[in-house]
């Protein structure tokens, strides 16, 4: 049965506030990786305010910061709109009303949609035309030209990160609460899971480039290797290859040897015609 909480809000404005401007949210991409991209950046622009929600639980906040480190990528001016919902939801773990689990897999569902939308805003839009007029003025020696450029960029960048975090967790907060009242929190928590797993799945696609290129017959009826897995399940390889490294991080094979096994491995491959990337 569903747990009610009756606890009041620990996250506050102030806190939501220093979130945006913190060294974890302005600093997305600073400690940007392959294996898990933004997790520790994430982590830390959200660490102050998981603090005060486990306050009197230590392994609780253990077990977020754990929670927090695993892969987590977005376009960064929409990071805090994600911090926002993450930290409502983890006053609800707290309380012992939502799985830990399921913060991860609303992270995993947000990541993907969150990222088209701010991609084609701020880099293919607000960035180009602050970029055009900017360039404009500078070619003729105006100063006001990088001037421009910087506030016509980052005006609505700031303005996105204080509303959105504050928006994510009023979101968060309130609609967690509705859906405890009316049973729909079990629904919406296995639906971000579907959407979580389809997000990777897709991501998995998009991110191999290599294909078999080894022949198979002669003449007329020749075709290659990919040819014939992508006619059994198209992007098999890709989701082969997927799990084949997540069952070797899972055997503590280090992430710096597998891509250095990786690049070995594609040279080899096509030097001997087996794969083209």
């Amino acid at each position: 049965m569903m747990k009610t909480s009756n606890k009041t809000k620990v996250v506050t404005k102030k806190s939501l506030n220093r979130m945006c401007f913190n060294v974890g949210s302005l600093g997305m991409e600073w400690s940007w990786n392959y294996p898990r991209q933004m997790h520790l950046a994430f982590c830390l622009m959200i660490e102050p305010s998981l603090r005060k929600i486990y306050k009197d639980n230590p392994q609780g906040y253990k077990d977020s910061l754990v929670r927090h480190v695993g892969f987590f990528n977005i376009t960064p001016q929409l990071a805090p709109f994600v911090g926002g919902i993450v930290l409502s939801m983890e006053e609800q773990v707290n309380d012992g009303i939502v799985d830990g689990d399921d913060v991860n897999n609303v992270k995993a569902a947000l990541m993907g949609p969150l990222s088209g939308i701010g991609d084609s805003i701020f880099l293919g839009c607000i960035r180009v035309i602050a970029l055009g007029v900017g360039l404009a003025l500078a070619v003729q020696g105006n100063i006001l030209g990088p001037i421009l450029f910087f506030l016509m960029y980052n005006i609505p960048a700031f303005l996105v990160r204080i509303f959105g975090a504050h928006l994510g967790y009023d979101l968060g907060f309130n609609y967690l609460n509705k859906a405890q009242e009316n049973g729909m929190m079990d629904k919406l928590m296995h639906a971000a899971g579907i959407l979580g797993v389809m997000v990777i799945g897709s991501m998995t696609v998009d991110m191999f480039w290599a294909t078999f290129s080894l022949k198979i017959g002669t003449g007329e009826t020749v075709t290659t290797l990919q040819e014939i897995l992508d006619g059994i399940m198209p992007g098999i390889t890709a989701l082969g290859v997927t799990w084949l490294f997540y069952w070797l991080l899972g055997k503590n094979i280090s992430a710096t040897k597998l891509v250095l096994a990786t690049m070995v491995v594609g040279i080899i491959m096509a030097f001997f015609g087996v794969m083209t990337a």
